[in-house]
C-alpha cells in the first residue's frame, strides 16, 4: 500500500517530495542522494530532483517507502 502525498498544485517536483518527506534536510542533499540512489517514479528510475510528479505518480524510495500523489478537487 502506498502512503498519499496530499498536493495543491498541479505537480510536485521529486526535490520537493523527498524533502516533504523529511528524509533528507537540504536541496543539496536531495541531489546527491538522487545521482547515487536514485528513486524509482511509475517503475523507472529517476535521477532528476526536478522530475515533475503529477496526480496518481506513484514514488518509490529504497528504504523509506512508497508513496502515490493525490490532489483533492
Amino acid at each position: 500500500m502506498h502512503e498519499q502525498i496530499q498536493i495543491d498544485t498541479e505537480y510536485i517536483t521529486l526535490g520537493q517530495l523527498i524533502k516533504l518527506l523529511n528524509f533528507l534536510e537540504s536541496g543539496g542533499m536531495v541531489k546527491t542522494f538522487l545521482q547515487e540512489e536514485g528513486a524509482l517514479v511509475n517503475g523507472h528510475l529517476e535521477q532528476r530532483r526536478g522530475r515533475k510528479l503529477y496526480p496518481k505518480d506513484v514514488v518509490e524510495i529504497t528504504g523509506i517507502g512508497s508513496y502515490i500523489v493525490i490532489k483533492e478537487d
